[in-house]
């Protein structure tokens, strides 16, 4: 299943414009980073992904609309499951797409990595 390109355009609403935001497919889904961090994503599953601060993470878990991210059956520290239900107001979305914004962009900006010497001369698609 393919992300919900309705609820995509909705965070990009939500998301500041600045040259530190940036749009990536992973997972699936459509992923929204800041300084080269995700901070939140659209998923394929539907409802979004949120990147906090591992605490703050564990104290919004509610086990209905709100759980721990899970991939290859391994729980993600910071990270939570958002439901599209719990999504629905913009006011909600909103809180939730700032809150990974806010984590996201207190993290120091990531640079790019070298590319390995074989892959100097090579063609990217």
């Amino acid at each position: 299943m393919a992300y919900d390109e309705e609820l995509a355009e909705r965070v990009r609403a939500v998301m500041e414009a600045g040259a530190d935001v940036s749009e990536r497919r992973m997972f699936g889904g459509l992923a929204f980073l800041i300084g080269g961090h995700m901070g939140v994503a659209v998923s394929r599953e539907g409802g979004l992904m949120v990147r906090m601060e591992p605490a703050a993470a564990a104290a919004l878990v509610d086990d209905v609309s709100v759980t721990p991210m899970v991939m290859q059956g391994r729980e993600l520290d910071g990270w939570l499951r958002v439901t599209a239900a719990a999504i629905r107001d913009d006011r909600d979305l909103t809180a939730w797409v700032e809150r990974g914004v806010r984590f996201a962009g207190a993290l120091p900006p990531k640079t790019p990595k070298p590319r390995p010497p074989w892959r100097k001369n090579a063609r990217l698609p």
